[in-house]
This record gives structure tokens, C-alpha cells and sequence, in this order.
């Protein structure tokens, strides 16, 4: 098995463990868009992808928001957090420096973006968060908290990729004129 083999089925198994239902498919999805945003996109962009929520799978690992004032905060020691964790499974899979040291960055501003990769990553993560988490988050929240997540995520992103949030279809009636009532 080489090293991509190798990271990508650790990030797999640990993720697939995750007492977040949706974390699986939200990691195979995040991948998914970013294909389809850079199809192009090398070995470091397509793991940063796979795993980069990796931490919240790891519940003796996992930051949590209520040790955070300000959701940024919260988020920045997520993204810094799975980048860690990735780091680890790089290693144990014998992964190039050159390839640990981009996967670590990208996953570090997976929240915030920044270069032209880690935008990528970003509005990815940020389009699979609606794509599938959201209707998980607001079964499990408040619909004030989830029109909190769901208009601090839509506003990262650019115009273009706010109108592929506008078209996505949820099997919830409610959610859906909920989510057209945000968007207005």
C-alpha cells in the first residue's frame, strides 16, 4: 500500500467512527466539491478534503465550542486541531514532508481560506456543509442557531457558489422555506 492508500484509509476508519452521523458522508462530499470546484486538484488538496474534520470524530480529541467566547475562535482551533491529527496519520504513513507540510496548512485554514488552495478547500467544506450537514444541524438546534451557522457560512462565500447554495434541494418542506427566507 503506498502513502496516499494509507492516509486516505486511516482518515476512513477514524471517520467512520464518528458519533456524527453525517461526518462520512460530509468527508467523501467535501471531496466531491472540490472536484468538482478544481478538478484538477493534486494528492494534498483531495486529503486536506477527506479529512479535514477529522478531530470531531475523536471525541477524547474534540474541541469544544463552549470552551470558546467567539465562534471563530472555535472554528480556528477546529481547523488546527484536525490538521495536528492529520499530521499523525501522515507520518505513521511515512508521507513526504513537502505533502504533510501542505496537507497541514490546508486543513489549518480550511475555515478561513487564504491562498488560492485553501479558498478551494474553504468554499468546498463550506457548499458539502449545506449539501449535507445542514439538515442534521437543524434536527439537533434551535432554528435561531441554525440560521446563525447557516448565515455565517453562506456569507464566506463567493456570489457565484451562493447561488449553488440557492438551488440545493432538502427533503424538509420547513428547512427549505427557511433557507429561501435567509437567502432574501
Amino acid at each position: 500500500m503506498d502513502e496516499l492508500d494509507c492516509i486516505k484509509k486511516k482518515i476512513e476508519k477514524i471517520i467512520e467512527k464518528s458519533p456524527i452521523p453525517e461526518d462520512p458522508i460530509h468527508s467523501k462530499n467535501t471531496l466531491k466539491w472540490v472536484l468538482k470546484l478544481k478538478p484538477d486538484a493534486d494528492d494534498a488538496l483531495q486529503i486536506a478534503a477527506l479529512g479535514h474534520d477529522i478531530e470531531r470524530a475523536i471525541s477524547e480529541r474534540k474541541v469544544k465550542r463552549q470552551d470558546y467566547k467567539e465562534y471563530d475562535e472555535f472554528k480556528e482551533a477546529h481547523a488546527l486541531n484536525s490538521a495536528k491529527i492529520l499530521l499523525e496519520i501522515m507520518k505513521e504513513c511515512k508521507a513526504s514532508k513537502v505533502l504533510m507540510d501542505e496537507v497541514f496548512s490546508l486543513v489549518a485554514h480550511h475555515e478561513k481560506g487564504g491562498s488560492e488552495k485553501a479558498e478551494i478547500l474553504k468554499n468546498a467544506d463550506t457548499i458539502s456543509f449545506f449539501d449535507v450537514n445542514l439538515p442534521f444541524y437543524y434536527l439537533r438546534n434551535s432554528v435561531e442557531e441554525t440560521k446563525r451557522r447557516f448565515l455565517w457560512g453562506y456569507k464566506k462565500l463567493p456570489k457565484e457558489l451562493q447561488r449553488i447554495v440557492a438551488e440545493l434541494d432538502y427533503n424538509n418542506r420547513k428547512l427549505a422555506a427557511l433557507v429561501k427566507k435567509w437567502i432574501k
